[in-house]
């Protein structure tokens, strides 16, 4: 996998007269790791769904690598985006092996079989998120964390040079979480979520765009970003941000509300 560069630039999106997000610009240069942090209803996942062109902006643009996104050929857009999308309905009736197959679609002639090199690449996609082991289970009987894992498998097979996930944490147990995020970090190409948890986003992403009603409130590394004057702001909660002593990251610790006297 290679990287992209990733420009959004003034999007604003509307469901009927309520603007879902408004004028957002954001840049993702070439390897890097961008997290979208922000309250329910912020508009992290409509955001993402104008980049993976799900969601048409009304006005602005996202640029893939300087061209313009939504021009791409729907074939050539599989072979650059792929995307995890949050609680995803999928129930494929068909095994994990073959879910994680259909990553490798963009590549390959309508109706070919897998490759040598497919077999490889998804069986290195199954490594990568600890489901070699379920490779011949029916992905319908697989628990909520195992379809994640695979979602995200069949994801690192389409071999994207831009890889969007919406909360690719969810479902996961802890060591899954750190074990996914820490994939996504090493690889070679852009990777752009949206997270909850504010001190998995500080210690693996990059830069973060915090997101408020629609629109982006603060953005940058999360050193400078993660303050407690912010959190308060923006998720209306008291918080201690101190740095970690092993990572050097921010680590945000949330203090209950006093109870009523």
């Amino acid at each position: 996998m290679t990287a992209t560069d990733l420009s959004v630039d003034g999007v604003t999106l509307t469901a009927g007269a309520h603007h879902l997000v408004r004028d957002v610009s954001l840049t993702a240069r070439p390897g890097e790791t961008i997290g979208l942090v922000g309250p329910n209803g912020s508009g992290k996942s409509s955001l993402l769904r104008t980049v993976y062109r799900v969601l048409r902006p009304d006005t602005g643009q996202v640029r893939v690598d300087g061209g313009d996104a939504w021009a791409l050929p729907v074939r050539q857009l599989a072979r650059t985006v792929a995307a995890v999308v949050q609680d995803s309905a999928a129930d494929f009736d068909l095994a994990v092996r073959e879910v994680v197959a259909m990553g490798r679609t963009p590549h390959k002639r309508l109706l070919a079989g897998d490759t040598p090199e497919d077999a490889g690449l998804i069986e290195s996609a199954l490594l990568a998120v600890d489901a070699a082991h379920l490779a011949d289970r029916p992905f319908d009987r697989l628990s909520g964390g195992e379809r994640q894992r695979v979602l995200i498998a069949r994801a690192l097979a389409q071999r994207p040079t831009l890889l969007v996930l919406d909360e690719p944490t969810n479902h996961l147990d802890i060591r899954h979480q750190l074990s996914v995020l820490g994939t996504l970090r090493r690889l070679p190409t852009t990777v752009l979520l949206a997270l909850h948890d504010l001190n998995l986003a500080a210690h693996y992403c990059d830069r973060l765009y915090v997101l408020h009603d629609g629109e982006v409130t603060a953005s940058g590394p999360p050193s400078e970003i993660l303050t407690p004057g912010l959190l308060a702001e923006v998720y209306g909660v008291a918080a201690d941000v101190a740095t970690h002593p092993r990572t050097g990251a921010p680590h945000v610790t949330f203090l209950p509300e006093e109870p009523p006297a």
